[in-house]
């Protein structure tokens, strides 16, 4: 058990920075955005602490002016994943049997670098690697990822503090909580730094060892992540930075005997490609590999008739243009009533006229291009179905243009058939697909958008009659892991809203809480007998 004095304390969230006209972190940030623009940086492989260059180059270009390099960085072949995995296997020997306190210095250690002197640094990298306005890098890669590291060392002292009562009978049982015996594979995507630094970091508290292969459009604000735990005094090993194409890492991984668990954020497509495998090489494993991950999402807001329009509004243009539509988390569907529609459709239009798209050096801008030419592609597709569509109209945007960057503005198609394709199937971009329904449908309308997706990540609901709220909660009890009543359905913080979904949203072990953290542990129970017994016989063996 651990002493009390010892406890990592609760942590408060880290505090936003406004970014205002003349603030100090203003001047700061964007004198590093243009230091690091002005640069081109090489990345290696960072492989038992040692950086490794394979030759075999990839470039980091800004997704808002993809002319601009910033950066090549090296791909990982089979040699390297080998090298990867044994080099996590070696330092785990060391690593799984440091008292606790030690590791979780090192994260708290990294929370306050990022928190301080590192802050500009991580927020400059996102803003130019991801094309992120600078509030929503200062809300990923500063405050979550700080609040996540944070939260985790408290979650770990949670885990060891629970231990069996005390018995004053002549023995003593205890819990051990180990580290899984293997390696955990770290796959990460490129909308959020934050997720870089969780999925690769949460189970290394614990005593895990890590192999991390992050998106290829966000290697490089990842890679300073990975120098930010070096910083920090990460052992050599503990987590290996293994940048590469998916199908050719991915397999190798997978295959090998040590795998001990997989973290994963991206596609349902690619989990579930991944978890079938796991499968085939069921038998091959030293021990059953625990899977956690987050995948897609078709996010949906339901409107009563008793909704606010004004906030209404607000929550659909934050919830669904903000980063460019690029969260698993984005709103994507919305279910409005004909008595709001008039009010809403009007609102909508005049406020996303005002709004403003471009590179993120211009701070006056919300919109910033999307993450590259592959996304760019496919988002344009679904707006090239939609004006050739019978169902549906654009009544706002649908233009896009990747001349200078991969620019794609907000749109709102409006359907007249709930089940049209923009409504089922994720786009990850700024669309966002309305459905107006006749204001006596409201429950049936519920259950319509609780059958239209596969998915079960976020939702909300908005409605001044609390009979309403109560209604929507029960029947979309399973539509989405994240429930928001009167809210946009993105921007859950760490600690406050634990984020995941189910469905084909992924395993909903919620990352920033007990329930993922948990998922990296082995628990032993330890019995100490300090009385043994001297006779096999019972009592009730006697013959009188």
């Amino acid at each position: 058990m651990p002493n009390a004095l010892f406890k990592v304390p609760l942590p408060a969230n880290e505090p936003i920075k406004s970014y205002a006209p003349e603030t100090p972190e203003r001047e700061e940030l964007k004198a590093k955005l243009s230091e690091l623009k002005g640069q081109q940086i090489e990345i290696p492989l960072i492989i038992g602490g040692k950086e490794v260059k394979t030759g075999k180059l990839g470039q980091c270009v800004l997704p808002h002016d993809h002319q601009t390099v910033i950066g090549t960085y090296h791909q990982a072949g089979e040699k390297e994943v080998q090298m990867a995995i044994e080099a996590a296997l070696e330092a785990r020997k060391g690593w799984a049997t440091m008292d606790w306190q030690d590791r979780v210095a090192i994260f708290l250690r990294a929370a306050d670098l990022l928190a301080g002197p590192w802050r500009s640094l991580l927020n400059a990298a996102t803003m130019l690697c991801q094309s992120k306005n600078v509030f929503q890098a200062e809300i990923d890669a500063a405050c979550e990822l700080v609040d996540l590291l944070r939260l985790n060392c408290y979650y770990v002292t949670q885990i060891i503090d629970y231990q069996p009562p005390y018995s004053s009978s002549g023995t003593w049982n205890r819990m051990e909580y180990r580290p899984l015996e293997g390696f955990v594979f770290a796959v990460t995507p490129f909308n959020f730094t934050a997720i870089g630094g969780n999925l690769s970091s949460s189970p290394a508290m614990v005593g895990n060892v890590s192999v991390w292969k992050p998106a290829s459009s966000a290697v490089y604000s990842a890679y300073y992540v990975m120098k930010l735990f070096q910083e920090a005094g990460l052992p050599d090993g503990v987590i290996n930075f293994i940048p590469g194409p998916g199908s050719g890492v991915g397999p190798l991984v997978l295959n090998s005997r040590f795998l001990a668990g997989i973290h994963f954020t991206g596609s349902t497509d690619t989990f579930q490609t991944m978890w079938k495998t796991v499968g085939q090489n069921i038998k091959n494993y030293k021990c059953y590999p625990r899977i956690v991950g987050e995948t897609g999402g078709k996010d949906f807001v339901v409107a009563h008739a008793s909704a606010d329009v004004k906030a209404l509004g607000v929550a659909l243009i934050r919830g669904a243009f903000e980063y460019q539509g690029q969260k698993c988390s984005a709103a994507s569907r919305a279910y409005i009533p004909k008595g709001l529609w008039g009010d809403l459709k009007d609102y909508m239009i005049s406020e996303l006229k005002a709004v403003k798209m471009g590179g993120v050096e211009d701070f006056t801008n919300l919109i910033n291009a999307v993450i590259d030419e592959p996304a760019f592609s496919k988002i344009s597709g679904y707006l090239e179905y939609v004006k050739k569509s019978k169902d549906a109209e654009i009544l706002l945007g649908g233009k896009y243009d990747d001349t200078k960057g991969f620019f794609i503005e907000p749109t709102v198609v409006l359907t007249t058939n709930p089940h049209f394709r923009t409504m089922e199937e994720e786009i990850f971009g700024p669309v966002l697909t309305v459905y107006v329904y006749d204001d006596d449908k409201y429950e049936e309308t519920l259950h319509l958008c609780d059958e239209t997706s596969p998915y079960g990540l976020t939702g909300a609901i908005f409605a001044q009659d609390q009979q309403a709220v109560v209604m929507a909660e029960r029947v979309l009890v399973n539509a989405a892991g994240n429930f928001y009543v009167n809210d946009k359905p993105t921007g859950a913080v760490a600690g406050q809203q634990p984020f995941g979904g189910s469905r084909a949203s992924g395993t909903n072990d919620k990352a920033g809480s007990l329930w993922n953290m948990i998922r990296w542990v082995s628990p032993r129970a330890i019995k100490d007998n300090f009385v043994p017994a001297m006779d096999w016989r019972y009592p009730f063996m006697a013959e009188k």
